[in-house]
């Protein structure tokens, strides 16, 4: 029984069947060339047979039919599927309402959602912009059957490429069926956390050489990169730590989701977790640390421009005062003689100088 809509239309456009002439096979894989099935990012399909891929972009159509053979595992990838295409979809496999729900709304929760035929999870894809340490985030939907994987991704940033290339890059592990897709998807996000945590970490240790250096572009560089660099930790820690409890239930024995011998694998992703939510939060400190200490560094200049001001201008009013006192229009000591003025002029250069001194000692100057 294929996927159809009510009154037989497809239910998915973007994918058209022609004659199989079109469909070729190579390596032992059957892969349908673009007149056969054309596939326009909107649907990837991927058949494994006792561990072997089979066939490629097959029509989805033929979901239902291969998933007859209980050695057939399929992978379905949707790139933001229309409601009632992929409600379609769900009616098929059996899929629960709530779990189609959230597969097409964005902004759920990094989660796992059990269900009794089939689970849910969500995750997101991580990217720091090389320019300005923005995070860029990725939202994915995975739901799991027991011979299905099917991915919803709700923008085009997934790197898909490297996803089946990681795929294929473990041909020994395929015949694990789904545990298999689902360890190689969840490698490829969490290695994709780890490499953002790394930038970060990266741009934070540029700022420490820039937070006592001098010039009023590189207090201001400090400035918004932190500030920057704080956000993008703030959502990251949003992404990373919830993935503990998605990985750690995913190994549970009840849900019968991990074999045996694949658990040393999950075990791997789950350490690689535990390390990036650990390093998120400690940079999380130091980006606080960095903001407080350059705050803290502009107060001391402050200090000290406050300090050298105060000094001349108290050096600067001994030759006022002295000035203003032999400025009046009384008789005092050397008035209307030669001696006044000398005396007042060694008085200001003596207090001056004085003064300056004091203030050298005191390192106010």
């Amino acid at each position: 029984m294929g996927l159809s809509l009510p009154g037989g239309r497809p239910a998915f456009k973007a994918v058209r069947a022609v004659p199989p002439a079109g469909c070729v096979s190579g390596s032992g894989v059957r892969r349908c060339s673009a007149g056969a099935v054309r596939v326009r990012d909107m649907a990837h399909t991927r058949l494994y047979r006792d561990g072997s891929l089979v066939e490629e972009d097959f029509p989805v159509r033929d979901i239902s039919r291969h998933l007859a053979d209980s050695s057939a595992t399929v992978w379905l990838d949707l790139y933001r599927p229309d409601r009632a295409e992929f409600t379609a979809v769900g009616e098929e496999l059996g899929l629960h309402e709530l779990a189609l729900e959230d597969a097409l709304h964005e902004g759920q929760r990094a989660k796992l959602d059990n269900y009794r035929t089939h689970h849910f999870l969500s995750v997101y894809a991580v990217a720091v912009d090389p320019d300005s340490a923005e995070l860029t985030m990725s939202e994915l939907a995975v739901i799991l059957t027991p011979q299905a994987l099917i991915t919803v991704r709700k923008d085009a940033a997934f790197a898909l490429d490297e996803l089946v290339a990681r795929w294929d890059r473990a041909p020994a592990l395929a015949a694990h069926g789904v545990a298999f897709l689902l360890y190689g998807l969840l490698d490829h996000v969490v290695d994709g956390h780890f490499a953002a945590v790394r930038q970060l970490d990266e741009r934070i240790e540029e700022l420490d050489a820039l937070i006592f250096a001098e010039g009023g572009r590189q207090i201001q560089t400090v400035q918004r990169q932190s500030y920057a660099l704080r956000k993008s930790l703030v959502r990251l820690r949003r992404v990373v730590l919830p993935m503990r409890e998605v990985v750690n239930a995913l190994m549970r024995p009840d849900l019968d989701i991990v074999d045996d011998p694949l658990l040393p694998y999950y075990r791997d992703v789950y350490d690689h977790v535990l390390r990036a939510g650990e390093w998120t939060e400690s940079l999380r400190d130091l980006v606080a640390s960095v903001m407080e200490t350059n705050l803290s560094v502009q107060a001391n200049r402050m200090n000290l421009i406050m300090k050298k001001v105060t000094s001349w201008a108290a050096i600067i009013a001994v030759p006022t005062a002295i000035t203003g006192f032999y400025g009046q229009n009384l008789p005092y000591p050397g008035f209307a003689h030669q001696s006044g003025f000398v005396v007042s002029s060694a008085v200001i250069v003596v207090v001056s100088l004085t003064l300056y001194f004091v203030f050298k000692r005191w390192e106010w100057l």
